[in-house]
């Protein structure tokens, strides 16, 4: 059987003409690409949109325009991709390059300008095709850590010309890889009340056994009713120890194939629905992420393929059946499971009562919830399914379930803090606690007369919160009143410990500087070769403001030839 399957999937995939242009990109670096990352793993609320190149331990390398083309959009952000440029080519394809630490000089210049023009170090600016033009080969910026990113690498994407990122590997780009992906857990799910694994009828983790061949099985299970998988997979390549995402997974039983998932091409629209394809409620108490051989209600994306009900397998009484699991890279390395599963009427199964909370929440109404002070509104389909949430309300503090349910889109929670003095309302804020000392975390707030307001996706316990003190500014590689000609730039280290900072701006001598701000370092850094300051004498001004309108002035002169 295992062997049938093959030849028809190399029948289908493995011999047909790629519908992707293999010669027209080159890479993007010039050192032996390793990948810290894959093209649509697994991430936090989302797939991964590109490739996370390796860039040695160090930032600074020359990054190339793939091809030829223009640039097309500059975006620079504190978070996020940090510096990002965005260059569309005539085939129509779009390439990616993030996290960048600077541009090449012309596109340096460029950029600058905008960011001068408009006073602010975060810009997105689309050029004309005739602005910024781009060559083969071409060196169109340097390598970074600037955003989100976790240490320095180079995140690559290419996109096609509905904005939908695609597998930059189906394009030619090579990457060496002859491990086969690793299998280290699998789990079985009942559907229903109606449906049981080993008279379990709740989710139930199955005892891998590694086989000679580097495939695996289980022990044969009994079950009956409507039942699904779930596995948890990774792959590595061969000069890389990351743990990365795989490419593909089949499910078929009883020979016939019943799921798909084709880790090929995505939208960003549908990337927030990864929460429904996980096991949610494990991934946020064990941190693992188990996919899901099934499709659950809301869960849309455009990655299923070959999907027959919905994934699940009915199984009958006094029947034997089999159930394979076929995990791959992209460089075709694969590894198996297979499951036996024995049709099997369970006995008896006492269950304890089950003590729901009382609050229901419909997935396809509106939902408001009130009490005291604290009001929220769910809009319909924020949740995938109906369910009982957990709510209560004690003095200032709203818990909200647990953050253990998969959410669509953002809800509004409420506060009334009209029992509060006037000097208090302004300083106060809506707050997320998180871990086991509850740590207050801000959560972007409006406030309008007596009420606070908040959006947020996620459930949990929240709380108003207080920020009395200010930010703090200090200078990291200079003094007050000393000479710097013979510094490159100016940095201070900005802090604050509660609501986080909001925005800053710098002068020197009267006139805006563009400061560049490290979240991560909590630094902010200007480069003399802006050539602001040309006086001998400067004086420079930082106003930094937190998120509730604290604020700090500093002030420092120096001197420069």
């Amino acid at each position: 059987m295992k062997y049938l399957i093959v030849v028809v999937f190399f029948s289908q995939f493995g011999f047909s003409q790629s519908p992707y242009p293999q010669d027209y990109f080159r890479h993007p670096l010039d050192v032996t690409l390793v990948l810290s990352g894959t093209f649509a793993e697994l991430r936090s609320n989302h797939f991964h949109s590109g490739l996370d190149i390796k860039t040695q331990q160090r930032t600074g390398l020359n990054v190339y325009s793939v091809a030829q083309g223009y640039v097309s959009r500059i975006k620079i952000s504190h978070y996020g991709y940090g510096k990002a440029l965005y260059i569309t080519h005539p085939n129509g394809y779009v390439s990616v390059y993030a996290h960048l630490s600077k541009f090449s000089p012309r596109i340096e210049k460029y950029i600058k300008a905008c960011q001068y023009d408009k006073e602010s170090y975060e810009v997105e600016v689309f050029p004309s095709p005739e602005e910024l033009v781009i060559t083969t080969d071409e060196i169109v910026a340097f390598s970074g850590n600037t955003g989100s990113s976790g240490g320095p690498h180079l995140h690559f994407e290419i996109r096609d010309n509905q904005e939908r990122p695609i597998n930059p590997m189906l394009f030619g780009i090579d990457i060496k890889d002859t491990k086969p992906p690793f299998l280290s857990a699998v789990y079985a799910y009942p559907k229903n009340r109606s449906s049981h694994i080993d008279n379990n009828k709740k989710r139930k983790e199955l005892r891998l056994i590694p086989q000679k061949d580097g495939d695996y099985t289980t022990e044969p299970i009994n079950a009956l009713g409507e039942i699904g998988f779930g596995i948890v997979s990774y792959d590595q390549q061969d000069l890389a120890t990351n743990k990365n995402g795989v490419s593909n997974i089949q499910a078929f039983y009883n020979g016939n194939k019943n799921f798909e998932m084709d880790f090929k091409r995505f939208s960003f629209d549908e990337s927030k629905h990864i929460n429904r394809y996980i096991d949610f409620e494990i991934y946020k108490e064990k941190k693992s992420r188990i996919q899901k051989l099934f499709v659950q209600t809301g869960n849309t994306l455009s990655m299923l393929k070959d999907v027959d009900f919905n994934g699940y397998l009915r199984i009958e009484d006094s029947t034997n059946n089999i159930y394979k699991v076929r995990i791959r890279d992209f460089k075709g390395n694969e590894t198996w499971l297979t499951i036996p599963i024995k049709g099997k009427t369970a006995k008896e199964i006492l269950e304890a009562p089950d003590l729901k909370p009382v609050t229901y929440i419909y997935a396809d109404q509106d939902n408001a919830l009130e009490k005291d002070n604290i009001s929220v509104y769910f809009p319909k389909q924020t949740f995938y399914e109906d369910f009982h949430m957990d709510f209560s309300v004690t003095n200032d503090t709203l818990k909200l379930h647990k953050d253990i349910v998969p959410l669509k889109k953002s809800y509004t929670i409420k506060f009334d803090i009209s029992n509060y003095s006037e000097v208090d309302k302004d300083k106060l804020f809506i707050a997320k606690l998180y871990g086991y000392y509850q740590k207050p975390s801000y959560i972007s707030t409006k406030r309008i007369g007596n009420s606070l307001s908040a959006r947020t996706k996620v459930l949990g316990t929240f709380t108003l919160a207080s920020d009395i003190e200010a930010p703090t500014i200090t200078p990291v590689n200079f003094q007050d009143g000393k000479w710097l000609s013979k510094l490159n730039y100016l940095k201070v280290k900005i802090e604050d410990v509660l609501s986080g900072i909001s925005n800053y701006r710098a002068t020197i001598n009267g006139k805006w500087i563009l400061m560049e701000y490290d979240y991560k370092k909590d630094t902010l850094t200007y480069n003399f070769e802006d050539n602001v300051s040309v006086e001998t004498e400067n004086n420079l001004k930082i106003i930094v403001t937190d998120n509730v309108g604290n604020n700090t002035t500093f002030e420092a002169t120096f001197f420069r030839k």
